[in-house]
């Protein structure tokens, strides 16, 4: 797309800088307003400006990943109400071997959390726990919330449901839900490590003066299973008819997103079956949906839609495709260099406009490029977008919405805990550097080892 005419750049370019703003400032002192807010006026200024049409700007939402989203979500709300996040909290507490062992496990938990529930949805249910296991073993829970949430993020890589942006790419690229994960989990495997050992060696005196408490963690899952109130305590009152019941229901619903995540993999249109799955759920449940759908976060949901356009407005301005034109023939992937450049574009951009609007801004110029070098080139570009648009995230603590997410929860517990921009990026520069230069060849060699689904 050529650039477009002054006017359409200049007004184009004021709408989507009023959108970033709020994006990464959502409580800017002259508009204080949020980020939801702040992508709905970003998306109406497009449009008021003219640099896109009404029916340009409702084409531009993308209604496969909208559905998507909003499955996953209520997926997520019944599988918090059958206790999955207490039973993977039970894993925390199994013969543990001191503060090292409880962040290594931290790490890992939270990105097999992440690659199949989003790694918002960890970040939310977690972060809790997370600060009730530091304050019983009385040591600072920085390190342990810095792994959960770039665990969370690098995790959140290994599946297209792992986070916004693989969502547009599987979509966008059709490959297929095992493909996308065999492409991805070499690499992800290897960061979540490397990401613990760079945690681990930052906070090693911390981790190491810590006074173990042997049944700390026992204590605490015996509390949480005591603060769940007397609406449980009345039920199981009630005899083991419906105690039965109840772990009936639990079951059914480890079984539903068992057989959500096989379509996934027998290559179902993941929009439809995640979707599929939340309605067995509601059925199952047999009650009012009213109270689960509440919690359904619908200010993400309006947040896509005003970004999906805002972002679609700005590509018709002619800026992207320019400033790619500058950067492509520097940015090739057929060698070393060039998908080094391409790494450090898409990590600059992730961290100025988010993950999600720049994979939306690059996608198709990034596999264009990578197609007219070689048809078979396509799904490589695809996956290095994907990689380094989501480790990214962990650069600073705008970077991903995960990171926002986890910050907030703690500030808001009881007793809170702050972590400062400058500390999350002490930690987060050295770690994406060094996690997405280790993947990035993961990615490569897996590609010229191609193997069969």
């Amino acid at each position: 797309m050529a650039l477009g005419s002054f006017k359409k750049v200049v007004l184009g370019s004021l709408a989507f800088a009023i959108f970033w703003i709020l994006a990464v400032f959502p409580a800017v002192p002259f508009l204080p307003i949020g980020r939801t807010a702040g992508s709905i006026l970003g998306a109406i200024l497009m449009v008021i400006f003219k640099v896109i049409t009404p029916e340009q700007a409702y084409s531009a939402i993308n209604l496969p990943v909208l559905g998507l989203l909003f499955g996953t979500m209520v997926v997520s709300i019944y599988l918090e109400r059958a206790d999955m996040f207490k039973d993977l909290g039970v894993l925390f507490s199994w013969k543990s071997w001191g503060a090292k062992d409880m962040l290594c496990r931290i790490c890992i938990v939270s990105a097999i959390s992440s690659a199949l529930f989003t790694n918002d949805t960890a970040c939310v249910f977690l972060t809790e726990f997370i600060l009730k296991i530091a304050r019983q073993n009385n040591i600072r829970p920085e390190p342990f919330l810095l792994g959960l949430a770039s665990s969370s993020n690098i995790g959140s890589s290994a599946t297209p449901i792992g986070n916004p942006q693989n969502l547009i790419i599987a979509i966008q690229s059709r490959i297929s839900f095992g493909e996308f994960v065999l492409g991805l989990l070499p690499a992800v495997l290897v960061g979540v490590f490397v990401n613990a050992l760079i945690l681990i060696c930052m906070f090693w005196r911390l981790l190491s003066d810590v006074r173990e408490e042997e049944d700390a963690l026992d204590e605490l899952i015996v509390q949480e299973d005591s603060e769940s109130g007397p609406q449980q305590s009345t039920e199981e009152s009630k005899g083991l008819l419906n105690r039965w019941e109840r772990l009936s229901r639990k079951l059914c619903i480890y079984l539903g997103t068992v057989g959500m995540l096989v379509g996934f993999l027998m290559g179902f249109n993941m929009s439809w079956t995640t979707l599929t799955a939340s309605l067995i759920f509601v059925i199952l449940d047999f009650k009012d949906a009213g109270p689960c759908l509440e919690k359904v976060s619908y200010s993400v949901l309006v947040l896509f839609c005003g970004m999906f356009i805002t972002v679609d407005g700005f590509n018709r301005t002619g800026i992207p495709t320019s400033f790619w034109n500058l950067m492509e023939p520097h940015a090739r992937i057929d060698h070393a260099s060039g998908i080094a450049v391409l790494a450090i574009v898409i990590l600059v951009l992730s961290n100025v406009a988010s993950n999600v609007p720049t994979v939306l801004l690059l996608q198709a110029k990034v596999v264009a490029s990578a197609t007219a070098i070689s048809p078979s080139e396509e799904k490589k570009a695809w996956l290095i977008l994907a990689w380094v648009s989501t480790v990214a995230g962990n650069l600073s603590l705008i970077g991903s919405a995960a990171n926002l997410i986890m910050c907030e929860q703690a500030r808001r517990a009881q007793p809170s805990y702050t972590i400062t921009f400058w500390s999350h990026l002490k930690f987060g520069v050295p770690s994406t550097l060094i996690v997405t230069a280790i993947g990035l060849p993961l990615l490569y060699f897996d590609m010229m080892f191609e193997r069969p689904i």
